[in-house]
């Protein structure tokens, strides 16, 4: 199932936590999904490195996008798990995530996080999630 990108972008853009971090969606095609967030003061942690936490968001959403692509967009995450391989000090973080296998209410997806700067890409963390397409109107739900 492919979805527009604009209409992934303006999903994006009705994620206040999303706005606040400054993620936006670069890439989105059937089974892909890439996510950038530039890299400001305000996401870094006591020692200078963005924060893990961020990470993680930049992960987590890049992996409900590509998902999304194979589910439809009424869909959430239902698991992560990261591994965080070094500290992230760059100008702009991005994650690309794929999905391994789709079935009808659920999707495993990997995604890779890079941290760009004057030295290029550098792999920094590496996830693995399940995404899960949600089967109530958002009333049952509540």
């Amino acid at each position: 199932m492919t979805l527009p990108l604009e209409l992934a972008r303006q999903v994006l853009a009705a994620q206040p936590f999303s706005v606040l971090v400054g993620a936006q969606l670069t890439g989105f095609s059937e089974g892909l999904a890439e996510l950038s967030i530039p890299i400001t003061d305000a996401l870094k942690q006591q020692h200078g490195f963005v924060h893990g936490g961020v990470i993680c968001y930049a992960a987590d959403n890049a992996l409900t996008y590509a998902g999304a692509s194979a589910l439809g967009t009424d869909v959430v995450t239902s698991e992560i798990k990261i591994n965080y391989l070094r500290p992230v000090i760059g100008e702009q973080l991005v994650a690309r995530a794929s999905v391994i296998h789709a079935g009808r209410n659920q999707a495993v997806c990997r995604c890779d996080v890079f941290v760009s700067g004057e030295q290029g890409e550098r792999l920094c963390a590496t996830s693995q999630g399940t995404i899960t397409r949600l089967g109530q109107s958002p009333e049952a739900r509540a």
